[in-house]
């Protein structure tokens, strides 16, 4: 069921300008969709040229490799948008709202979590029309609990089917690349296990620091903000086993077993880490020390930086772990999963030089592939060297919000957080945040435009040695 309407609440803050307008813009105008209306909402007093010229603006840089159609498909959208005031947490307000546009429609909740569920709260069934899509942002829920109870407000008034939980992480180029990697070549599929794998990275690094966040950041935190949320879905896809199909229950299901054997073992002063900030240097930018930031309450003793090892309880991973680190403000950004392979069994007597485990490292945007294994080095051919293969994976042709909105508009919830696995990530984090609020773990510091805490093995600096560009 294609949707006609994309129905935007909170149409005048930040997520939608910066992210879903550009998005969606890049989306038509190639060609992508047709006869889409687009209908914004918000609590701020525009009127519809205000609103009409945050389209234009957004749109305007998506006419770039933009066909015929897709441009005559741009502008009408740009003719026809319009924008509503609303309360959407006032009682038959959003009710409205929905029985004046035309349907089928995905309405966006580009809105504050708290918001978004009094918005639904106040919603009965009979108000919204058969096939409307409700898409959520992240975070979902901000514990266990809330999350079973946004789970149960929804569920009352759409099928789960009907329900998109956003995660930009998850694009289909990311997801696709993952699993073509591992199902699609005998070398490796094997090889994913126990068995054969020592540990699992998966990195998010980034060397911005708030950004004009921390009324959001502050109470959320790198677990919540990027573990939680994010790389758990990439354990789970470097983690399952290979689904019969690419049909979403397929996949969805398979992705939900990975999670459901997934926990943090409870000696959590060794199990996870966390630290904050201070003062130091990014990319040539004085970054002030984050407690000094606007906006911060220091009392929260709120993490920059976080890393877990989560442990996966079944026959193909047990004992293998799965490192997952995010944070802020670092001075390299490193945003990728490393598979790092038991070393051989046995390597003869009189080979010298290099012995290091193989790797697998997948880049995450761009969307890289690097093997480092040992070979025998020029000159001595007793002596061992490091080498890396290097090579592009597939990348997206739309912007990570234009991947989502590709999903919401065709009616595919293939990519989208199933309210299971929404309501086990946080099963998974909670005991973690629970010990981290009691003080269990010491909150470290490390500087900004750094590695991170010295004595973390993940602040390591093991970037390749050499790299062989992909298309000589």
């Amino acid at each position: 069921m294609e949707i006609r309407t994309l129905l935007i609440l909170g149409a005048s803050g930040d997520l939608t300008g910066r992210l879903l307008l550009p998005g969606l813009g890049k989306l038509i105008a190639q060609g992508r969709t047709q006869g889409l209306s687009l209908v914004g909402a918000g609590s701020d007093d525009w009127d519809q040229d205000r609103w009409r010229e945050r389209v234009d603006e957004a749109f305007g840089s998506c006419t770039e490799g933009a066909n015929d159609a897709g441009l005559r498909e741009l502008r009408k959208v740009q003719e026809n948008t319009e924008y509503h005031m609303v309360d959407v947490t006032a009682e038959g307000a959003l009710a409205e709202l929905l029985g004046s546009v035309k349907g089928p429609a995905a309405v966006y909740f580009a809105l504050p979590p708290a918001v978004s569920q009094q918005a639904c709260e106040v919603l009965k069934p009979e108000d919204v029309p058969e096939g409307t899509r409700l898409v959520m942002e992240k975070p979902f829920g901000s514990s266990l609990v809330s999350a079973a109870s946004l789970n149960g407000t929804l569920l009352r008034l759409v099928p789960e089917d009907h329900i998109h939980r956003v995660d930009h992480f998850l694009g289909k180029a990311t997801v696709f690349n993952i699993l073509g990697l591992r199902f699609a070549n005998r070398l490796l599929e094997p090889l994913f296990s126990n068995e054969h794998v020592q540990k699992v990275e998966i990195f998010y690094d980034e060397s911005l620091a708030l950004e004009g966040r921390a009324r959001y950041y502050d109470k959320a935190g790198a677990l919540r903000d990027m573990i939680q949320s994010h790389l758990l879905q990439i354990m789970a896809l470097m983690a399952l086993n290979a689904p019969a199909t690419l049909h979403e229950r397929d996949l969805r299901d398979h992705i939900g077993s990975v999670l459901r054997a997934s926990s943090v073992k409870p000696d959590f002063a060794k199990s996870t880490r966390r630290a904050r900030y201070t003062a130091g240097e990014v990319d040539g930018r004085k970054i002030p020390d984050y407690v000094a930031e606007e906006g911060i309450d220091p009392a929260r003793n709120t993490e920059t930086l976080a890393e877990i090892e989560v442990s996966i309880n079944n026959s193909r991973w047990t004992g293998v772990p799965f490192i997952l680190r995010s944070g802020k403000a670092l001075g390299k950004k490193q945003k990728e999963a490393i598979v790092t392979f038991k070393p051989v069994n046995h390597l003869p007597t009189g080979f010298k030089g290099v012995d290091a485990p193989t790797r697998l490292r997948i880049g995450f945007g761009p969307d890289t592939l690097r093997l480092e294994i040992d070979v025998n080095g020029p000159g001595d051919i007793f002596t061992l060297d490091r080498e890396v293969m290097e090579t592009n994976l597939h990348s997206a042709d739309l912007l990570p919000y234009g991947e989502v909105l590709d999903g919401i508009l065709t009616s595919d919830p293939m990519l989208s957080v199933r309210g299971d696995i929404a309501e086990d990530c946080w099963r998974i984090v909670e005991p973690v945040l629970k010990a981290w609020e009691a003080n269990e773990v010491p909150l470290e510091e490390y500087a900004a435009g750094s590695s991170g805490p010295a004595g973390w093995e993940t602040s390591r600096d093991d970037t390749p040695m050499r790299t062989v560009d992909a298309e000589a």
